[in-house]
């Protein structure tokens, strides 16, 4: 098997916390930087991360960045970013200015992601943003599927997608995440994959407050299917495959979000089902939300497109408009009743 070099990884949240033990376990050497040096500080201490994923030692290959300073990890030629959608472009271009005050080559080799979101700027895919800030000749690729941080860094077994427009790029980029408890697929279609783990956030946030009203499993079901076909619409206009979205990268990722209370998209569902103060439950889960920003981005993309997305309208009125949850659910189960296909 072909060694790969040192990678940096690029937020040190739970998600991103969790891929860099999976690649330290997998045998590559693994830089992890955060934006914050205090954070840092305690990781480099403690050799784990008491702040997001209590309790799970590093392994030895996993290494702290020297500094918050861009400039510690800028002289990498493989990077994975798992920073909120929201910093993302941000993320990008400090890391090309880094590089080019470094007078290093300004298209690294490898730039992978593991945010699931659209650019709150434009609504562009995070594909359409890197290749915005590196230039059209970077490869992009994106690692997702049904997969909840603590498992993954626990070595529970795990399916996963790593999503390359490049086969043969896609296939070795795979296989540096894979474990004996991980499977990774390489996929081609990275519209498809990005689109599926955006609007699966959505989903989890409907599914969350269904239950928190207490609709119950027909309920869920129904949202969860539905959704599926929201997804699907919106994906085949902006490209993507059916056989993607119902795959890991779609159908599954959906079902895992839509179901357990480790997404933090469902808890902030079932917060709002249980009529708590929005803001109040994001304070609660203490971390990134992406399903809340993405509701606006999904929204009004799909408006600019045209695509029929009613259960990502009513999650949009819930959030933005102060609509009530029950309301909601009226409003969608008002709708004149057409064929399913």
């Amino acid at each position: 098997m072909k060694t790969a070099p040192p990678i940096a990884v690029l937020g040190a949240g739970s998600w991103g916390t969790a891929l860099a033990i999976l690649l330290a376990h997998a045998g590559r050497p693994i830089t992890l930087w955060a934006r914050n040096e205090a954070h840092l500080a305690d990781m480099a201490a403690s050799r784990s991360n008491e702040r997001f994923l209590p309790g799970i030692t590093f392994p030895e290959s996993l290494k702290i960045a020297s500094s918050a300073d861009m400039a510690s990890i800028a002289r990498f030629e493989h990077y994975l970013l798992v920073v909120p959608s929201h910093a993302f472009r941000q993320t990008l271009e400090s890391l090309y200015s880094a590089r080019a005050k470094a007078d290093m080559p300004l298209e690294p080799q490898s730039i992978i992601w593991g945010t699931k979101g659209f650019d709150p700027e434009s609504g562009k895919l995070l594909s359409e943003v890197t290749r915005e800030v590196f230039g059209e000749n970077i490869t992009p690729a994106l690692i997702t599927g049904p997969s909840f941080a603590k498992e993954t860094a626990k070595g529970l077994p795990t399916a996963l997608v790593l999503a390359c427009e490049q086969a043969e790029q896609g296939e070795e980029l795979a296989q540096w995440f894979r474990s004996p408890s991980t499977r990774v697929y390489p996929n081609k279609d990275l519209t498809g994959a990005q689109i599926g783990g955006a609007v699966k956030n959505v989903m989890a946030v409907a599914a969350g407050i269904s239950d928190g009203l207490g609709f119950g499993a027909n309920a869920r079901a129904a949202l969860i299917t539905r959704g599926l076909a929201e997804l699907t619409r919106l994906g085949a206009v902006l490209g993507g495959k059916a056989e993607t979205f119902m795959g890991l990268a779609g159908m599954g990722d959906l079902i895992l979000t839509c179901t357990d209370d480790q997404s933090r998209n469902r808890r902030l569902g079932l917060g709002i089902g249980q009529g708590k103060d929005i803001q109040q439950v994001i304070r609660e889960i203490g971390q990134e939300v992406e399903g809340y920003q993405t509701t606006r981005e999904l929204y009004h993309r799909a408006k600019e497109l045209g695509v029929s997305m009613p259960i990502t309208d009513q999650v949009y009125a819930v959030l933005y408009k102060g609509q009530d949850p029950r309301q909601a659910v009226r409003q969608l189960l008002e709708r004149q009743p057409k064929a399913e296909a």
